[in-house]
C-alpha cells in the first residue's frame, strides 16, 4: 500500500479491491455504534476518536487487525476465542469475519472508558505563540520526521514511533521529545513537566521565538531521531493483577455463591468491582456499594453492562 492517506477513504481505496467491502463494513459498524466519534488517521491507520482513541483497523496480508486496547479484549475473552489476540490486538481472518454485535459492544466499551475522560486542548493558547509555531514547524520541516493527528495535536514521528510534538501554554511554548529521557541534554534546557510520573518525555519551554536556536533545537531533534533508529524506548511495566480486600474481601468469603460467581467473571470485570468498591474512602459507602453489585455479580454481569445494551 502506497503512503500518503489523510482520511479512511483514501485509506480504503489504496487497499486489495477484494477487501474493500470487509473495510467498509467495519468503519460502517463502528461509525453507526458511536455516530458522534471522529474519523481520523493515527499510527497510519483508520482512527475513530471519542475522548482519546477509541478503536484503530488496518488491512494485512492475511488478515484484518482491530485495536481496541488491551481492556477491551480481556473484557471479550470468551466471544474472541475464535480469534488470534495479543495485548490490544485482534487478527480477523478474512474467511471469518467478527460479527456487527460483538465488534459494536467492543466499541461501547470504550466508549463508556472514555466518556468521561477530558481530552487536553492543546489549541488553547495556539494564538498566543503564531511565531513559535511557524518556527518549530520550519525546523522540523527540514528533518525527516512525519507529521501525524493524535490527542487532538500534530505529533511527528519516526518509524511508527513519536518523536516530537509542540504547543503553548499560558506562559511558556514548549516542544517535547517523546525519548527524551535518553537525549544527552547538553545544554540542560530539557525539564520533566511531571516529576515521578512522566518517564521518558522531556519538555524545552521558551517565552519567546528569539530564545529558540535553531541550530540547537535541529541537534537535539536529530539525537531523538537517532534514539529511535538505536532502539531506545522504556517499555510500559505490565500492569499486576489486583486481589480483593478489606470488606469486600471479607463478602465474598461469606458467601460460597457470590465468592463462585465472583470467580467466573473475567479478569477486566472483577478489576472493575475492585477497584469501584477500593474507591470509596468510607465504610459506610462501601458496603452500600457492595450491597449494590451484589445481585450483578450472581447474575454474572460486569459492573458497566448495563451501559453496553
Amino acid at each position: 500500500m502506497e503512503k500518503g492517506f489523510t482520511t479512511i477513504d483514501s485509506y480504503i481505496e489504496q487497499t486489495d479491491r477484494a477487501h474493500q467491502p470487509a473495510l467498509r463494513k467495519i468503519r460502517s459498524t463502528i461509525s453507526k455504534a458511536v455516530p458522534e466519534a471522529t474519523e481520523t488517521i493515527n499510527y497510519g491507520m483508520p482512527t475513530f476518536r471519542y475522548n482519546g482513541n477509541l478503536i484503530h483497523f488496518a488491512l494485512f496480508k492475511n488478515h484484518i487487525g482491530l485495536y481496541p486496547g488491551p481492556d477491551a479484549i480481556e473484557e471479550y475473552a470468551e466471544e474472541l476465542s475464535a480469534y488470534k489476540t495479543s495485548k490490544g490486538a485482534i487478527q480477523i481472518p478474512f474467511d471469518n469475519p467478527i460479527s456487527k454485535s460483538l465488534l459494536t459492544k467492543i466499541v461501547h466499551f470504550n466508549v463508556e472508558k472514555l466518556k468521561n475522560k477530558t481530552a487536553p486542548d492543546w489549541k488553547a493558547y495556539a494564538s498566543k505563540w503564531p511565531e513559535e509555531i511557524d518556527k518549530i514547524k520550519s525546523i522540523v520541516a527540514q528533518t525527516i520526521l512525519h507529521e501525524e493527528f493524535k490527542w487532538g495535536t500534530e505529533i511527528y514521528t519516526h518509524k511508527g514511533k513519536n518523536v516530537l510534538s509542540f504547543g503553548g501554554f499560558k506562559n511558556h511554548f514548549a516542544i517535547w521529545f517523546h525519548n527524551g529521557v535518553f537525549l544527552e541534554d547538553k545544554d540542560k534546557v530539557l525539564v520533566n513537566a511531571s516529576e515521578g510520573k512522566t518517564k521518558s518525555l522531556r519538555q524545552w519551554r521558551f517565552t519567546s521565538v528569539d530564545q529558540m536556536d535553531e541550530k540547537k533545537i535541529l541537534q537535539y531533534i536529530q539525537e531523538a531521531i537517532r534514539t529511535v533508529d538505536d532502539g531506545k524506548e522504556i517499555k510500559p511495566e505490565k500492569s499486576t493483577a489486583i486481589e480483593a480486600s478489606g470488606l469486600f474481601k471479607d463478602a465474598l468469603e461469606q458467601d460460597k455463591k457470590l465468592k463462585e460467581s465472583f470467580d467466573k467473571l473475567t479478569p477486566g470485570k472483577r478489576k472493575d468491582y475492585i477497584l469501584y468498591i477500593d474507591e470509596a474512602k468510607q465504610d459506610k459507602t462501601k458496603l452500600t456499594r457492595i450491597e449494590k453489585i451484589i445481585p450483578q455479580i450472581l447474575q454474572g454481569q460486569g459492573l458497566h453492562d448495563k451501559y453496553k445494551k
